[in-house]
């Protein structure tokens, strides 16, 4: 397996990486995308630990909580052998503050996400989507307060426009706080918009890119 470094920082990734939006099946959404139980990821993890691929990515919204639980008894006991990144953000209940990026969601979803994993830390930690409503020093410290605090090693961001990883960046270097060491989001042949603004940004900013959807929904 390839290696590469995660943009600027030192952690060393595979050059492929096993999305896990396919764990659970609950909710219509989840359930068109697939309904991969216990024994399948045991068996997926299995296949890909054997070839050197031991980064998985999932999100806290997948299948509403169970992606990340089926992945973690997946990994059990061979967290050490792992690198997992998941997601926070989108809408995780029906209170006001159980959606988006403010440092009550984040602490609070972060926590959640630990204990559905069954880790004590998280390798990658990404905010699935811009959160307008907050302040964007609120979001940049409170991800640095959690790298700090060790449970989180590196941030991310996905789905960004350029100005809102740009000014991201800008507030974490300003302060000093943890900067967002790779981005998420959807490239591939037949969808090349990421060539536009976000890719000079990444290599100007020395910001490491995770692609979903590299096989364009399917189509290729």
């Amino acid at each position: 397996m390839e290696y590469r470094q995660l943009g600027r920082s030192g952690l060393m990734v595979p050059a492929l990486c096993l999305g896990t939006g396919t764990f659970g099946g609950k909710g219509e959404m989840f359930a068109r995308w697939g309904n991969t139980d216990d024994l399948g990821a045991r068996r997926l993890v299995d296949v890909c630990l054997e070839h050197g691929l031991n980064f998985f990515d999932t999100a806290n919204i997948y299948s509403a909580g169970a992606a990340e639980e089926i992945l973690g008894a997946a990994i059990k006991g061979r967290r050490a052998q792992t690198l997992i990144a998941t997601k926070a953000t989108f809408n995780m209940g029906e209170g006001p503050n159980d959606k988006g990026s403010s440092r009550y969601h984040l602490i609070q979803a972060c926590e959640a996400s630990l204990q559905r994993l069954g880790t004590d830390y998280i390798d990658v930690y990404f905010m699935h989507g811009f959160d307008a409503l907050t302040p964007v020093e609120e979001t940049v410290r409170a991800l640095d307060a959690l790298v700090q605090s060790g449970k989180v090693r590196y941030v991310g961001c996905s789905n960004f426009s350029g100005w809102q990883v740009m000014k991201s960046l800008a507030v974490a270097d300003r302060h000093g706080w943890e900067r967002y060491a790779v981005y998420q989001g959807y490239y591939s042949l037949i969808g090349r918009e990421f060539e536009w603004e976000l890719m000079p940004l990444m290599q100007d900013q020395s910001v490491g890119l995770m692609v979903w959807s590299p096989l364009g929904w399917g189509r290729l």
